[in-house]
């Protein structure tokens, strides 16, 4: 019987070596930053109960309404795959009583997010990426530190070519001042009955809408920021000159609504120029009162989603991607059974001592598993033959010139570390 093939899902933008490496590279690139300011990782399920989402994300968000991947389980409960980050760590905090520490809480968290779009460059079903939150306290101060890790982690990457945009959507007094004249503003449009519908629910979505006549109609709509209370003012004010002292440049942008319904208070969008379309990498906010929505005491927090996918892209635009070709440090070649079994435990030895070492197995000929090693960029090689067992001594090859150094085998630890300078 002849079996077909089965295709990956579409799109699903998976990292093969060697451009895995590339990938594994930004990634850590992006988290380093968190880490260096004391946050910690937290891991968590990438399904959880679908009413975290409708709840604490939004119904009228694009994310709810139309992108989760939703379904029932065995036990007939609906269950969704996460779409975001921020519900789920809040979630936890909650559950397992991490605000009645010490704060604020602080962590870090990375991984595969789910949405049911149309899949296009920089666009993708399943996307990965790395998120803090920093959770219990209402400061500026931390507003403009999670922004700082942010930018610090795109730097991390060698991008240039991004702009920092900020906003504030207020506390709950500033945005319902502007809902009344908002209201009062979109009541005079001719709305179809969907979009109608999510106007009723968050009247902010329509400064999200892509479509040109839409952003035409709500180009002359009341702006959030002139509604801001003295103290979102204030506070916001605080933000822009801590970013200022910290010499991290931004725009400030009185239209900018991100896709969640929970953020409040200081907003933010980092946006690539080489990126098309898809020229959002990362973003985030305040979320005062997600907290209280989802069943905890009332506190408030805040923390950003960064976009591995888009970040990688980015760097390939900008061409900061270091060479990320796999290197051995040694390629030992075993001729025969006895040679195999010294050939193991030797590279259980080199490895253990921070040494990338591999074998060449398959019990192939010596001119093939030279250009095996040749083509694996091995620094260094080693043939273990029985005259090399007898002797106790190896002929230690550097690939780079050819160069041969006699070696005994009881040595070849403390000699490659000299040699690769470790």
């Amino acid at each position: 019987m002849k079996y077909e093939k089965i295709q990956g899902p579409k799109g699903v933008r998976e990292y093969l070596p060697p451009e895995s490496a590339a990938f594994e590279w930004a990634r850590n690139q992006l988290i380093a930053p968190a880490k260096a300011a004391g946050y910690q990782l937290m891991e968590l399920p990438v399904f959880e109960d679908t009413n975290l989402f409708t709840r604490g994300v939004g119904e009228s968000t694009d994310v709810v309404s139309k992108e989760m991947y939703t379904f029932e389980d065995r036990g007939g409960r609906s269950i969704t795959l996460r779409p975001e980050g921020t519900a789920g760590v809040m979630r936890a905090v909650i559950e397992q009583n991490l605000d009645r520490g010490q704060l604020p809480v602080k962590v870090w968290y990375s991984g595969q997010f789910f949405r049911a779009e149309r899949p296009q460059a920089g666009r993708y079903r399943q996307f990965y990426q790395v998120g803090i939150e920093a959770i219990g306290l209402d400061d500026p101060a931390i507003d403009a530190e999670v922004i700082a890790i942010a930018d610090q982690g795109f730097k991390n990457l060698g991008l240039k070519n991004y702009r920092l945009e900020i906003t504030s959507l207020g506390d709950a007094q500033s945005r319902a001042a502007h809902r009344v004249d908002l209201m009062a503003f979109i009541k005079k449009m001719s709305l179809d009955e969907a979009t109608a519908q999510r106007a009723e629910i968050n009247p902010l979505r329509l400064f999200d809408d892509k479509r040109p006549e839409m952003q035409a109609a709500m180009s002359k709509a009341p702006l959030l920021l002139d509604y801001l209370s003295e103290s979102s003012r204030k506070s916001f004010e605080q933000v822009q000159s801590y970013l200022r002292a910290m010499n991290i440049a931004f725009d400030v942008n009185p239209r900018m609504v991100r896709g969640l319904d929970y953020y409040t208070g200081t907003t933010f969008e980092f946006v690539h120029s080489d990126l098309g379309a898809q020229s959002g990498i990362g973003g985030g906010g305040r979320y005062d009162g997600l907290m209280e929505i989802l069943g905890g005491q009332s506190l408030s927090g805040i923390g950003f989603g960064l976009g591995v996918d888009r970040a990688l892209l980015a760097a390939i635009a900008e061409k900061s991607l270091p060479a990320q070709d796999f290197t051995s440090d040694l390629f030992l070649i075993p001729l025969g059974e006895s040679a195999m079994q010294v050939s193991l435990t030797t590279a259980q030895e080199l490895r253990d001592a921070g040494i990338r070492t591999e074998i060449a197995f398959g019990d192939r000929a010596l001119k093939g598993a030279m250009k095996a090693a040749d083509k694996s960029g091995a620094r260094y090689v080693v043939v273990l033959g029985d005259s090399e067992l007898s002797s106790g001594e190896v002929d230690l090859k550097r690939m780079s010139d050819g160069v041969i150094t006699s070696v005994k085998i009881t040595q070849l630890r403390d000699q490659l570390r000299q040699a690769l300078s470790l």
